[in-house]
């Protein structure tokens, strides 16, 4: 409803109440509570979104999904806070309330249903919707308040309203990755925004607000918000336990270590495989990303080929476990690795875990290997320093943060660090469970400029996996071979290599299109692909 109609109707109305005293620091609490509220408001819907891109992936889905149902439901809610204005001190309370509770819990609720009852997104529709319209409602409702506190001209008011509304979303935006985040975790995070808002609807009616409101009604107010605290504050004791349970049903072995960073959740679990021995399984976002029995099938295969010819200089993008690492350090004459690794808890996990130490033969520690944690596609972008051979051991592409590791820009940009004689390895995916994408992988490091030779392996704990060696220029493929010089290897050998490069005539290369920045149908391809497994 317009702020003119809103004016016109408090000015008819017989019994609106009398100004409060005390105008200016009246105004400027309620200006504050509209900074809170709209701070709270910003950091339930980034909580929302980064939620489901941990839990589900495809976070373009997730968030264009939280925003347009919230922003959908916040104009039903400001319509359905039109009858409240009359009681708006009330109102506002009970909104605010609400909005705590339902907004504080929303990430342990939905965390819950994602783990015991795979319901998580028609939960997180209703929870979005929820807020929405709470979120809506508070506008026409802190509107009308500022309108008693001082009446003034409608386009004015708006102004002094909306302004320091988008401040608050300006600072809730950054407080989000910046302080919460880090310092609370998600689940927490959103358990102390919950408490903000609270509080922001007692300020309102306790001390702007309390000569309107009947002390039955204060009491009544007080009450609730303190029962809303309680179960904030509850929830937050509980927070930990309440996390690991949760987490813990989602993964069959016991989980040994679990963080979630400002990147990914990362889990590691621990059990007795079938061959007697410890099961030690990396998981980043749910995803399983290698397990002790078989990871060096696919370590193996992923790095020898590779290192074929010249290895002098080596490059690892990703791969922060450290076992890429450690199959390439096998090389004496390797005199330098360069590891680059977004998350450095990842990299942390990897020197320090005692259980991935061991698995990667303490390879961090060695002189040869330098560690940076930075985003490899901007890396790249400043790079100067030529490279032998390159590991790519990113994880698939079903973000669009990952998909534009997988574009012909980035192999473009890598040719830059390339010798005419480097050759490149990328983990491309499931030939047999993801062929589009995988094929699609190999058409765009030719569209950069590159020749290719791709081959398959089984890895028994995730399945058929693929790669793509390649070379940049030329007009032959880059020979599938391991050196003369090789360390012996568990699983690869020369007839081993040969023969993965052949594919079942189902699975064979297929018609499908490169992907790049502006148009990743790498993202596309997968996201398809895999959603029935």
């Amino acid at each position: 409803m317009s702020t003119t109609a809103l004016q016109s109707r408090d000015t008819a109305a017989p019994s609106r109440p009398p100004a409060v005293r005390h105008t200016r620091g009246a105004r400027f609490l309620l200006l504050l509570a509209v900074f809170l509220c709209a701070a709270c408001g910003l950091v339930y819907e980034l909580a929302l979104t980064a939620l489901g891109s941990y839990l589900i992936g495809n976070s373009v889905l997730q968030t264009s999904v939280v925003i347009s149902v919230m922003v959908f439901a916040m104009g039903l809610g400001s319509l359905a806070a039109k009858p409240l204005r009359r009681r708006a001190v009330g109102a506002f309370a009970l909104v605010e309330a609400a909005l705590a509770l339902v907004g504080g819990l929303s990430v342990l609720v939905l965390y819950a249903a994602f783990a015991w009852l795979q319901l998580y997104t028609p939960a997180m529709i209703v929870i979005t919707l929820v807020v929405g319209l709470l979120i809506g409602a508070e506008i026409p409702l802190l509107m009308t308040l500022l309108q008693r506190i001082r009446r003034q001209e409608a386009g004015s008011a708006v102004a002094d309203m909306f302004a320091v509304d988008y401040i608050g979303a300006l600072v809730g935006g950054l407080c989000f990755p910046l302080l919460l985040l880090p310092t609370f975790g998600q689940l927490r995070g959103a358990l102390v925004v919950g408490a903000v808002n609270a509080v922001a609807g007692v300020v309102v009616v306790l001390f702007i607000f309390r000569r309107q409101t009947r002390r039955f009604v204060q009491v009544g107010l007080l009450s609730g918000v303190t029962a809303v605290l309680a179960v904030l504050g509850t929830a937050y004791v509980l927070a930990d336990d309440l996390e690991v349970t949760a987490r813990q049903q989602m993964y069959q072995d016991p989980i040994v270590h679990a963080e979630t960073t400002a990147y990914q959740e990362i889990v590691v679990t621990r059990s007795t495989a079938f061959t007697g021995g410890d099961d030690t399984r990396l998981f980043l976002n749910g995803d399983l990303q290698f397990s002790s029995v078989d990871e060096y099938r696919y370590h193996e295969s992923l790095v020898h080929p590779a290192l074929s010819g010249r290895r002098g200089e080596v490059l690892i993008l990703g791969g922060g476990d450290g076992l890429a690492l450690r199959e390439v350090l096998r090389y004496d004459d390797v005199r330098h690795v360069t590891l680059v690794e977004l998350d450095p808890a990842m990299t942390k996990l990897g020197r320090d875990f005692a259980p991935l130490r061991e698995l990667n033969g303490g390879s961090f520690a060695d002189p040869r290997v330098r560690v940076v944690n930075a985003d490899a596609f901007n890396w790249l972008r400043s790079a100067r320093q030529h490279y032998d051979a390159v590991i790519i051991d990113f994880p698939d592409p079903d973000t669009a943060a990952l998909a534009k590791l997988y574009s012909v820009e980035f192999y473009t940009l890598l040719g830059q660090v390339l010798t005419p004689r480097s050759q490149v390895m990328v983990q491309s995916g499931s030939p047999f469970f993801a062929p589009k994408t995988f094929w699609s992988i190999a058409a765009t490091v030719e569209a950069a400029g590159y020749t290719t030779a791709e081959f398959q392996i089984d890895v028994p704990s995730f399945g058929n996996w693929g790669f793509v060696l390649a070379a940049r220029g030329g007009t032959t493929p880059p020979p599938l071979r391991l050196a003369p010089d090789a360390p012996r290897l568990r699983y690869l050998d020369d007839a081993v290599l040969k023969a993965a490069a052949v594919f079942p005539v189902d699975r064979r290369r297929q018609d499908v299109r490169p992907s790049t920045l502006m148009e990743p149908t790498v993202l596309e391809y997968v996201l398809d692909e895999w959603k029935n497994y």
